[in-house]
């Protein structure tokens, strides 16, 4: 059985590892990654396409500068693109939180078994865990890049609105403010430390005391050495 110490330290660990799971499913699950307000210049009118979407859908709606609003749509992100590496470039974010899910997951498993057993492979223990709280990390982070750069660098929102609305014409100017199934990324990678420090702190502790037990012969007291 583990010692209290041991088993506390990788619970707690257990436990930022399952709120980074939760929050990845979340991420996965919330269309509020960006809200983009899209301006359009017509022959009579200006038109403004306001988008808010996820990884997988979002809603749509078109402001006329007469007033006209036309109703509010919900749409597919990957049906409503032609731009094929705006379309690329999506499915790779999905790729790539999907394999942050699964890290996490392990992850969690990880420390849930060091909670209650003493592992004997030794990558079921501390390496593991640093193993995959950093890959859970490293992948958010890498999302969390490309996914303005889809929006800055591949007209992501301009390619919505145009799929939304197929009369639009000459677009003039976008605006993005990113939502909170964006910004809680942030929080993942923080629980991805936190499991990483927790578990780096027993692992040094642990090391320390074995070295301690392990002090070679010269360091014993005189008088233990000619007994």
């Amino acid at each position: 059985m583990p010692s209290r110490k041991k088993t506390s330290m990788f619970g707690a660990a257990f436990l930022t590892c399952v709120c980074s799971f939760v929050i990845i499913c979340v991420v996965l699950a919330t269309p509020y990654w960006v809200s983009s307000k899209v301006h359009f210049s017509g022959t009579n009118s200006n038109v403004t396409v306001s988008l808010t979407y996820g990884l997988f859908s979002g809603t749509c709606e078109q402001l006329v500068d007469a007033g006209l609003l036309v109703p509010k749509k919900i749409f597919q992100v990957a049906a409503n693109l032609s731009n094929t590496k705006a379309k690329s470039t999506i499915t790779a974010i999905i790729v790539i939180v999907v394999l942050s899910l699964l890290f996490s997951l392990l992850s969690s498993g990880f420390t849930c078994t060091n909670a209650v057993s003493n592992p004997y492979q030794t990558f079921l223990g501390p390496i593991g865990v640093y193993t995959w709280n950093s890959l859970c990390g490293i992948f958010i982070l890498i999302a969390m890049i490309l996914f303005p750069v889809n929006i800055e660098g591949n007209g992501l929102s301009i390619e919505l609105s145009h799929g939304c609305f197929s009369a639009l014409q000459k677009h003039v100017k976008s605006e993005h403010t990113y939502g909170y199934s964006y910004w809680i990324m942030l929080l993942i990678i923080f629980l991805n430390i936190a499991s990483i420090i927790v578990i780096y702190f027993y692992d040094h502790a642990r090391y320390s005391k074995k070295k301690e037990q392990e002090r070679p012969i010269e360091n014993a007291p005189k008088d233990v050495i000619l007994f």
